[in-house]
């Protein structure tokens, strides 16, 4: 069979979820069903890949949907308890006292807060935690779920204490002859934390203009004149808190490795953005809100947007109690990622359910209930219930609204993760596995130019595995011997690896699984296809970028990779700037 035929039946996958999904529209339920189909039977009749191992994907596919829907059912019994128990009211009032401006709210709630999230837990924790939160203090549910899946890009890298760097591209490249060879003599674990630099200086010249671009995303959008110039109106601040991440965190990773840049840089963030919001610091006199509830378009809107407040007459009560609950997440899951004895108790054996050699296929299925951030985000509420006085009645009513809002998100995730699991697993004695295939052939006809497209690469294994931790572990090796093979040399085989870790985590903004899983949080169902649609906009940003960065550093001092990694970042905001939607309700009669 010719190569070209062979790669796009390994495409048609991927093709099939984006046009039925993103194209078309269609349900993210009824697109990863087709998808399921088209995947499994491309495994079975073209591949050749053995029926127990399709078998056998499928159920650990549904098997880590299951931990998915933990993880936010989690999420949402939090944010309901918080809002029986009436933290949201005061924690909402206290948000209005930083700045009632929306720009400033999501910047502090979606960028650094998600930020810290994302490198205490990964998992796509950030959403799940961070879009409920934005939903209660006013935002509508599409624009929560975007705006935290656009920040779920610049601190992935370093996502649950560093696991996509420590376990991702670790298991990738370590034990390889090659590798070694290459980099010899240098030893392995110090080219790992070189490669970890990289990525986090590029993420850094690359991720500190997402908030600029997160916010025009939400005033195009989702004000009512429709205007990205109004979100960029703020972009002084804007800049100011891109920077008061990044640049720790480059820092942080330069000095003490992988396992803290986004922890402590979102906490460095917030201890230097909140204080000077508080003051206005350059923070335009103008104050961007939302139209009035009723002008809301209904696609915009979720179930939890009509969350009832049973405590509207009841005095508020103190910010710090109120934020506990949110601090007591914090503190669990930097305790049970960073303190070995704990982390170990909580992923051994004993407290691991084991679905070992599925169907004869060789493929395992892990669940580890209590490192799970599900598992914290329960405790979580029954903190709540026990800190804020609530009846059981109070906490029952958030049970069972949790309960009906993870079964609406369940049908699309069963799906979804058992078509991913067998596209990454469909390798037989006839082909590689697909991702390989795609990966292979990009490389064929790219050449030297490798670099500048390294990125989409690790972005493709992020969108199709979820995870940027698997991207790496795929595609990781693939990247080095790519590089060698070009005549990069270990230094620039170093910064190709670094350009896939970057790719992966700008992946995350388009997964299906974590749309769905976001939206899921905060009752939005059915409208994932539109999501991806505006996310792609920053992902393309950010893919395009880390290609040029990359080229740029690999060819040496100034040039004009540079110069074209300039024009692109200005050229995006250009075009941002020129375009404008159709304003609505009073913004049109106004007009």
């Amino acid at each position: 069979m010719p190569a070209f035929l062979i790669f796009l039946l390994a495409l048609l996958p991927i093709a099939t979820v984006f046009v039925l999904l993103v194209v078309l529209a269609r349900s993210a339920k009824f697109s990863m069903f087709v998808a399921y189909i088209v995947t499994a039977l491309t495994a079975l009749f073209v591949w050749g890949t053995e029926p127990a191992k399709v078998l056998g994907a499928t159920v650990n596919g549904v098997v880590t949907a299951a931990s998915l829907l933990y993880i936010v059912f989690g999420a949402i019994l939090m944010l309901y308890a918080l809002e029986e128990s009436g933290g949201i009211r005061s924690i909402r009032n206290g948000f209005t006292r930083i700045s009632p401006d929306r720009r400033v709210q999501a910047i502090i709630i979606a960028w650094l807060f998600g930020s810290l999230i994302e490198g205490a837990s990964g998992f796509g924790t950030p959403a799940a935690i961070a879009a409920p939160l934005l939903v209660a203090i006013g935002f509508p549910a599409m624009a929560a779920v975007m705006v935290t899946l656009i920040i779920q890009s610049t601190p992935v890298s370093f996502g649950a204490v560093g696991t996509p760097i420590l376990v991702g591209v670790n298991t990738g490249l370590s034990g390889q002859e090659l590798v070694d060879s290459t980099i010899a003599p240098m030893p392995f674990f110090e080219y790992l934390m070189h490669i970890a630099t990289k990525v986090a200086m590029i993420h850094g010249l690359i991720g500190f203009l997402i908030p600029l671009i997160m916010i025009g995303m939400l005033t195009r959008f989702f004000g009512a004149n429709r205007s990205f110039a109004e979100g960029f109106r703020i972009w002084k601040f804007a800049l100011f808190a891109g920077l008061a991440f990044t640049v720790p965190y480059y820092l942080i990773a330069a000095t003490l490795g992988p396992e803290f840049p986004s922890l402590l840089g979102g906490i460095i963030g917030l201890a230097i953005v909140i204080p000077a919001a508080r003051r206005g610091f350059l923070v335009p006199k103008d104050t961007f809100v939302f139209p009035p509830r009723k002008e809301w378009e209904s696609h915009w809107v979720g179930k939890l947007d009509d969350l009832e407040d049973h405590r509207a007459d009841a005095p508020l009560m103190s910010l710090a109690k109120a934020w506990a609950p949110y601090v007591f997440v914090v503190a669990l899951l930097v305790i049970t990622r960073t303190i070995a004895p704990v982390k170990a108790w909580l992923t051994s054996p004993d407290v691991t359910i084991a679905l070992n050699n599925l169907f004869g296929s060789g493929i395992n299925s892990r669940v580890q209930l209590l490192y799970l951030p599900g598992t914290v985000l329960i405790l979580a509420s029954l903190f709540t219930f026990v800190l804020h006085r609530m009846s059981a009645k109070d906490y029952g009513r958030a049970l069972r609204s949790s309960g009906i809002t993870m079964l609406a998100a369940a049908p699309a995730l069963l799906l979804a993760v058992p078509m991913v699991q067998v596209f990454l697993n469909s390798a037989s004695e006839h082909f590689a596995s697909m991702p390989i295939v795609l990966a292979e052939g990009v490389s064929a006809v790219t050449g030297k130019a490798w670099p500048l497209f390294a990125p989409l690469i690790g972005a493709m294994g992020a969108f199709v595995a979820g995870s940027n931790t698997i991207s790496n572990m795929m595609f990781s090796l693939f990247q080095f011997s790519t590089a060698d093979q070009i005549g990069l040399g270990a230094s620039g085989a170093a910064l190709v690896v670094a350009l896939q870790a970057i790719g992966g985590a700008a992946g995350n903004m388009i997964c299906v699984h974590n749309v769905v899983a976001a939206s899921a949080t905060v009752g939005l169902v059915d409208r994932e296809g539109e999501i991806i649609r505006k996310t792609l906009i920053p992902m393309g940003y950010y893919v395009v970028q880390g290609g040029l960065i990359g080229s740029a550093l690999i060819a040496g001092g100034f040039n004009l990779w540079w110069i074209a990694a300039i024009v692109w970042a200005a050229g995006v905001l250009a075009a941002m700037m020129m375009n404008r939607g159709r304003p609505t309700g009073a913004a049109a009669t106004a007009r």
